[in-house]
């Protein structure tokens, strides 16, 4: 048996998976703010997934975290983790040290990415071999898995297509670039542009597509941008690395069914007009990560394992 963890901003996902793939046990914790509370957070969750499922932490095959940052798999240090208050932070050693065994890190969108290609490749209608896990959040960015290993590239920049400039006129993006795809479709995105009149709404992307079905000019623009541009970080994902599928999970993801139709509709409008996007079956190639599936704790389990291969198939996880 394998626990994984998902230290977000604001909840810490801790799963216990099977031999078989199947998430046995499940706990979620607020995340602690600071340094010091992120590991208090770590700790509380992984002794009480342990407890339920009658183990040390120790007993487990392996113990895996997923955590937003910039993170060094070899040294378990994770850099620029600002929505958690530290800049950093040597957490896989802390962890280690107080649980008396290994622990692995890695980046939370390269543990999703992980988490949904196994996910996907428990589905017998789905063969692929490479996978690009679209993480529509605060912000975007891709993490990539060929052959059931996690595409990291030379210095971990990997899927790093949010800071892809589309537009020279557009805002600053916080990496320093101007216009970069972060900027026009992501949640920060929405948040930016968008604000309910009225009452505040506490999920920005809530108010606009209501706003936008009401038939608010400026909420239609800014959702056909976002719209626009998921649909051009789908085609920039299968220009450069030609992945069988794009998985679109996150936040942005809970619009659902409709976000994966009106993406399909843009790709497949591009399609009309280019022989060439024609050829590549865009819109056929694009998914949604299920409402509700963990997919970041259940990748940072396998994180902490050994290489799984796409033939090595995990069963569908059930709500």
């Amino acid at each position: 048996m394998r626990l994984g963890l998902d230290i977000g901003g604001t909840k810490t996902d801790v799963v216990a998976v099977d031999d078989e793939g199947e998430v046995v046990e499940r706990v979620r914790l607020a995340t602690g703010f600071g340094p010091e509370a992120v590991v208090a957070t770590a700790l509380a969750g992984i002794a009480r997934v342990a407890e339920l499922t009658g183990r040390a932490p120790a007993d487990f095959e392996s113990i895996g975290v997923g955590i937003p940052g910039q993170v060094d798999v070899v040294a378990g240090t994770v850099s620029h983790a600002v929505n958690l208050g530290f800049d950093e932070l040597s957490l896989g050693a802390l962890l280690s040290a107080r649980l008396g065994c290994p622990v692995k890190v890695e980046n939370d969108v390269k543990a999703a990415a992980l988490g949904a290609y196994h996910l996907m490749t428990a589905q017998p209608q789905l063969t692929a071999r490479s996978m690009a896990y679209l993480n529509l959040g605060t912000g975007l960015a891709a993490g990539l898995v060929i052959d059931g290993r996690l595409w990291r590239g030379a210095r971990g920049a990997a899927g790093e297509i949010g800071h892809i400039p589309v537009d020279p006129n557009g805002v600053l993006c916080p990496c320093g670039q101007r216009g970069c795809l972060e900027t026009v479709a992501s949640g920060s995105a929405i948040a930016r542009q968008w604000s309910s009149p009225g009452a505040a709404d506490p999920i920005p992307a809530r108010s606009l597509m209501a706003a936008a079905d009401a038939g608010d000019a400026e909420a239609v623009a800014i959702r056909s941008l976002l719209v626009d541009n998921v649909a051009a970080a789908v085609r920039v994902l299968v220009l450069t690395v030609d992945v069988e599928i794009v998985m679109i999970g996150g936040g942005l993801s809970n619009l659902g069914e409709w976000l994966l139709d009106e993406v399909r509709r843009v790709l497949a409008s591009w399609a009309e007009e280019s022989p060439f996007l024609a050829s590549l079956g865009l819109e056929s190639r694009v998914l949604l990560v299920p409402a509700g599936f963990p997919a970041a704790a259940v990748g940072a389990a396998l994180v902490g394992a050994p290489a799984l291969t796409a033939d090595e198939r995990v069963p569908t996880w059930q709500k």
